[in-house]
């Protein structure tokens, strides 16, 4: 070790703590590796050919986000795989609206102190999840920033890239009056609403572990940390036959602020709250955070985890073939003529 490198270590920088937690990492990446992928690991950019991947021609669909401060949560349980898992299918739900396939993932783990076995399981989270999303996982960035961030404190986000036909593209010009409106429940939180879900459980003073009676036998950490979904799988054929109007990724904001993202003006979507079986982890966070109102549907997704839009005459055919294939699905609303935005029910 040279003399520049014990200086930076002393000034909170471990570059070979780095260096191994990205090596631990590499069958994990590679193992994600598509057709499309052209370069290896460790080199400064990621090379991707679009036509070796099948999508030469096609329009290209990026966006980036992060889990919040589910994080924190994650971290303290030591279940940092699923935040990895958190982020990918976040990203993958988002570039799925518009009808668009994942093609590449590029990751960016920040942390106060490099910890080599926390930085492996999330990349072994996110290389997880990439494989089961048909995505590789291209290239990424690993930093150690003390004074950024505090002692034990740890943010990851990250970068997709998708391709869709331009044909193809879904952006909810196409819903009309009369459409069905169709969910596909959440797995619980997913990646919004945890400033307030730590609030309320910090408020309560009980631990992680705990398994209140209203969770039926799962703990909060089981509860508060169930990996958010991907609906790549129930939602792609679908797409390829081209029967869905308009889809909305419910993330922060809920139901009230997605869905008129892609609903045109002079729309209203109601929505029947209870078509949609509720985990029971958003029961016990509004009962004893006292949420009032319509507040926890915009704070929480409170169930729906993607909506879908029909036009009504397909909507048995869509709702049978995704419960042919085991997929829960719920016919929960109708669009209607107005300019009311979303009208829960």
């Amino acid at each position: 070790m040279t003399e520049q490198e014990s200086a930076y270590k002393a000034a909170g920088v471990d570059i070979d703590a780095k260096y191994r937690a990205v090596r631990g990492g590499q069958r994990a990446i590679r193992s994600t590796f598509t057709a499309g992928v052209v370069s290896d690991v460790g080199q400064f950019g990621g090379i991707f050919d679009p036509a070796a991947a099948g999508v030469a021609g096609q329009l290209l669909v990026a966006s980036t986000d992060g889990v919040g401060t589910k994080v924190m949560l994650a971290r303290q349980a030591g279940r940092l795989a699923g935040v990895g898992a958190d982020l990918v299918q976040h990203c993958v739900n988002d570039i799925l609206v518009q009808g668009a396939r994942p093609l590449f993932f590029l990751d960016y783990i920040a942390v106060a102190k490099m910890v080599e076995e926390e930085v492996q399981e999330l990349i072994e989270g996110l290389a997880e999840a990439c494989r089961a999303n048909d995505c590789a996982l291209l290239g990424g960035e690993t930093a150690e920033m003390p004074g950024v961030y505090r002692d034990n404190e740890l943010d990851v986000a990250g970068t997709i890239v998708g391709a869709v036909a331009r044909e193809r593209v879904l952006d909810g010009s196409q819903i009309r009056a009369g459409d069905a409106v169709i969910a596909l429940p959440s797995s619980g939180l997913h990646t919004n609403g945890y400033s307030l879900a730590r609030r309320i459980v910090s408020t309560l003073g009980v631990g992680l572990e705990e398994r209140p009676e209203a969770l039926h036998g799962a703990s909060l950490a089981d509860a508060l940390l169930a990996v958010h979904r991907s609906y790549y799988r129930a939602v792609w054929p679908l797409l390829e036959r081209g029967v869905l109007t308009g889809m909305a990724h419910i993330t922060g904001g809920g139901l009230f602020d997605n869905i008129p993202r892609v609903v045109p003006t002079g729309l209203t979507v109601e929505v029947r709250t209870a078509a949609v079986p509720r985990p029971p982890i958003f029961d016990y966070l509004v009962e004893h955070g006292d949420v009032r109102g319509d507040e926890a549907y915009r704070v929480f997704n409170m169930g729906f985890g993607m909506v879908l839009f029909a036009p009504a005459a397909a909507a048995t055919a869509v709702l049978e073939d995704l419960q042919q294939r085991g997929e829960a699905a719920y016919l929960a609303g109708e669009v209607l003529a107005g300019d009311d935005g979303v009208r829960l029910v």
